[in-house]
């Protein structure tokens, strides 16, 4: 039974590939901060992932854009289509 203490998650490893350029770039920000390529990767891709993530209020707000009509002329519109 795992220590009440210990926080498990699960990952998953994975392979890509950089041009040589990116991996010597990599090590030297690794050495400069003391971090493992690995963590750096994970870092950068955690950030691409919250930069382009879609919410259910970015799907909802702002739909119609530029167009937006005013609401109540909208829906006389809607209305006279019955």
């Amino acid at each position: 039974m795992p220590d009440a203490g210990i926080s498990y998650t699960l990952a998953m490893r994975t392979i890509i590939d950089l041009p040589d350029g990116q991996i010597r770039d990599l090590a030297a920000l690794g050495a400069g901060t003391h971090q493992p390529r690995a963590a750096l990767i994970r870092e950068a891709v955690a950030d691409y992932l919250a930069r382009h993530r879609r919410t259910s209020e970015t799907d909802a707000f702002g739909l119609w854009g530029s167009d937006t009509p005013d609401g109540l002329e909208y829906q006389a519109r809607i209305r006279a289509e019955w």
